[in-house]
């Protein structure tokens, strides 16, 4: 087993604490003092100096000394704790000072707070911040530190789920298939969960039991609206319905064969048939009469639409030449634009003279610079001219071409363009003497549309067209008579067929109480089915309660031995038979939070801290606050430093051979 013991625990200005050395020099010791003297104050001085934190666990503390106002009673002291440690023989020291920082602002005469700073001494040595907790954390852990420092730590700083955690790696974790073959009854609860977790599965019964719920709850609804919904359907005989639908449905086809024949009567049929004939002979000798006319209408009408296609081919040509002649005026204005450019451009080059002066340097040697003998110069300056008037003639030669160029050119398009338009005036002339055509043959053509016969005015078809007339007459008398026979047996017809759909209405009300009472009896085998479904899950849900009862007794009676003064519950049964989870320590079967007196809290703490030193094979320094309500403390092998109140010690006092180190 690893052991940490204090050597000595230098205060300096700490917490009020003006300068003290704590000399336990491994030993178990004693420290008497009045309130207010400073003995929690040595615990919060070893904790700061390790883990940064005072014994309650708080980051944020006064290290500094207060007045009675509550206010810094001194500034710019340094404020400082070493705590030295044997480490398995090897004397270990670890110091912080905690002091202010001053800072002279430029043309200020007095230096400024500027904050806070810490330095940090591993074995006497200037280290950061990061190396000094990591120097610590090599020792141990600092939460297994301080559940191995302070009886009170683990029942009253911890969390209740973080002491069920630590109480749990202790005695070791069950596994779920240990407990089931701890008992016969949990036996079906292998199959059951398969390779589902316990708390997992019990998730599952929870939801499927809440579905099974509200379905149960809604299936006698919906039965009661089902039954609530059906029709009176008790006068009713569903063979004398179907026999009674099929008789009235007989009448129905008699009168409605019978206002068939009203409707196809014989004479009526017949005065139709000659009436149609009557309507054929007009057509006939209307025909005879206006076929000429109409013949010679029709041939009048297609050589109009000749005359008018014509004219229209005429209007287009004369359109595209038009847009031609257009054309070639634009590639005239062209070539006249150029021709005046060229004539410019000539005249300008025509009247351009030799720069005498700009050959003047020709006298000097272009190589050496030498001035040239005179008979070179001229010779020089008559090439130089030679080339000029060259040059000038060939350039306005070309001139004088393109501008020829040019004019035969215009001279070409002039030609065509009058061509052109010649040929336009006589389309003009063509367009004016069709059109003139067009005019008189549609004159025709409204004159022989005027002229065509009527065969109103002719004997036969007017003594014929009166024979209509009579038989048209004869018609609508035979039509009267039988629409007043018709609409008797049409009344007669909507009568028996209003019987019909009666009869109908009622034979599906038959059908709808046979479907109603289908359902029904499907929603009582559902309701059955569920309510077999959920017996079933209780008896799981009641496996999985037990399952955790049986864990809980053996986890609590495994956890439980391994103290020898400390008790704990993990779990509380409720009134519904169910287990909620719950963190009590129990001394004598009195729970820590609840009536437990403070000697029985520190020895109960000491238990705690004897096994947890056993399962983490490590001891440290423990720190007893309020140790005076002890009167004697339980055996422990690690080293105690007892903190006790003592009205007559108005300062520290320290005492040995309180309890030796092992």
């Amino acid at each position: 087993m690893r052991q940490i013991t204090l050597i000595s625990l230098t205060l300096r200005n700490f917490k009020g604490l003006r300068d003290f050395v704590l000399e336990a020099d491994g030993r178990s010791i004693a420290a008497y003092g009045d309130n207010a003297t400073g003995k929690t104050t040595l615990f919060d001085g070893f904790l700061w100096a390790l883990f940064h934190k005072d014994s309650q666990n708080r980051t944020t503390f006064e290290i500094k000394g207060l007045d009675e106002q509550g206010r810094v009673a001194e500034h710019g002291l340094q404020h400082e704790v070493e705590a030295v440690l044997m480490v398995d023989r090897r004397r270990r020291s670890f110091k912080k000072v905690y002091y202010e920082k001053f800072t002279k602002k430029r043309g200020a005469a007095i230096a400024e707070s500027s904050g806070h700073t810490t330095d940090y001494y591993v074995d006497g040595v200037p280290v950061k911040l990061s190396q000094y907790t990591a120097e610590v954390d090599g020792l141990i852990s600092e939460d297994i530190f301080k559940l191995l420092t302070s009886p009170s730590y683990f029942n009253e700083i911890l969390k209740p789920d973080a002491r069920r955690k630590v109480l749990l790696e202790v005695c070791g974790e069950m596994t779920d298939a240990e407990i089931i073959a701890s008992s016969k009854q949990l036996a079906p609860l292998a199959d059951i969960l398969g390779d589902r977790s316990l708390e997992d599965h019990r998730k599952v019964i929870a939801a499927r039991r809440s579905e099974i719920n509200k379905e149960l709850e809604k299936i006698p609804v919906r039965i009661d609206e089902a039954r609530r919904s059906m029709p009176d359907v008790s006068d009713l005989d569903a063979e004398l319905l179907q026999e009674d639908i099929e008789t009235m449905r007989g009448r129905v086809d008699i009168k409605t064969a019978e206002l068939q024949r009203i409707q196809s009567g014989g004479e009526l049929s017949a005065k139709e048939i000659r009436l149609r004939e009557i309507n054929a002979e007009l057509a006939e000798i209307k025909q005879v009469i206006q076929a000429d006319s109409l013949q010679a209408v029709a041939d009048q009408r297609g050589w109009v639409m000749q005359l008018k296609g014509e004219s229209s081919e005429l209007q287009s040509r004369l359109n595209a030449g038009q847009r031609e002649a257009e054309r070639y005026k634009g590639q005239i204005n062209r070539i006249d634009s150029q021709v005046k450019r060229l004539r410019a451009e000539w005249t300008s080059l025509d009247s351009l003279q030799y720069p005498v002066h700009e050959h003047e340097h020709d006298a000097n040697c272009p190589t050496c610079g030498q001035t040239l003998p005179d008979d070179q110069v001229q010779s020089a300056q008559d090439k130089a001219l030679e080339a000029f008037n060259l040059d000038k003639s060939k350039r306005l030669e070309a001139i004088s071409a393109d501008g020829k160029l040019a004019a035969a050119e215009k001279n070409e398009l002039e030609k065509a363009l009058k061509a052109l338009e010649g040929e336009l005036t006589n389309l003009q002339d063509e367009i004016a003497s069709k059109a003139a055509e067009v005019m008189a043959a549609e004159a025709t053509l409204q004159s022989l549309q005027t002229n065509i016969a009527d065969p109103a005015d002719n004997t036969k078809y007017q003594s014929i067209q009166r024979d209509g007339d009579q038989v048209r007459a004869e018609i609508e008398q035979l039509r009267f008579s039988a629409a007043d026979a018709m609409g008797k047996v049409q009344a007669e017809i909507r009568i028996l067929r209003g019987q019909v759909d009666d009869l109908e209405a009622d034979k599906a009300k038959l059908t709808t109480v046979a479907a109603t009472e289908k359902r029904i009896a499907e929603l009582a085998e559902e309701e059955r089915k569920l309510s077999s479904e959920f017996e079933k899950l209780e008896h799981e849900l009641f496996l999985t309660e037990e399952f955790t009862r049986t864990k809980v007794s053996m986890l609590e009676s495994k956890i439980n031995s391994k103290f020898k003064h400390a008790r704990f519950r993990l779990f509380e049964e409720q009134v519904n038979g169910g287990l909620k989870d719950v963190y009590k320590t129990l001394y004598n079967g009195v729970p820590y939070e609840g009536g437990l007196n403070n000697a029985a809290r520190i020895n109960v703490g000491l238990d705690i801290i004897n096994t947890l030193g056993q399962h983490y094979g490590f001891s440290a320094p423990i720190f007893v606050d309020n140790a005076e309500a002890v009167t004697q403390l339980i055996d422990t092998d690690a080293q105690v430093i007892r903190l006790v109140v003592s009205e007559g010690d108005k300062k520290l006092r320290l005492e040995h051979n309180i309890q030796e180190a092992i």
